[in-house]
């Protein structure tokens, strides 16, 4: 049986946006895809690349070319795209309390609860504190 490979935003956007690790992630996914993502990474690339045109660092242009690509390999099934799990809230704020001593973020809390809802096998991540919540409940991490 192939592994669940779950890919949170910040290993997912050097896929996308050339950046340090962009590569090894593209290598990656082309050996083992399709991976999983979820309907919180559909929102969080929308607003990572919009935050990366008001920064300048991209065009207008490049943002929604980049975007538009991002939704066609999710239609191609390259990506394949969860959506939130029922109790998502609920089920984020136990974790929570089981990972109290890890400063986890609220975005990588629901990514952590969705990989685990998802029996996810390996996290993708490029986030070290998301690595250390991963691997306390248990899940294998690849980081970029």
């Amino acid at each position: 049986m192939k592994a669940i490979i779950y890919f949170d935003t910040s290993a997912l956007a050097k896929w996308y946006i050339n950046e340090r690790g962009s590569d090894d992630v593209e290598k990656y996914i082309q050996r083992h895809g399709p991976v999983s993502i979820s309907d919180l990474t559909v929102v969080e690339m929308r607003c990572l690349l919009a935050r990366r045109r008001r920064e300048k660092n991209i065009t207008s242009a490049i943002e929604m070319e980049i975007f538009a690509t991002f939704q066609e390999d999710i239609r191609r099934r390259i990506l394949i795209c969860h959506p939130f799990p029922d109790g998502l809230a609920s089920g984020t704020v136990n974790l929570m309390a089981f990972l109290s001593d890890i400063p986890v973020r609220t975005l990588d809390a629901l990514h952590l609860m969705i990989a685990k809802e998802r029996s996810t096998d390996i996290l993708a991540t490029a986030d070290e504190i998301m690595a250390k919540g991963a691997k306390a409940i248990g899940i294998k991490v690849i980081k970029f």
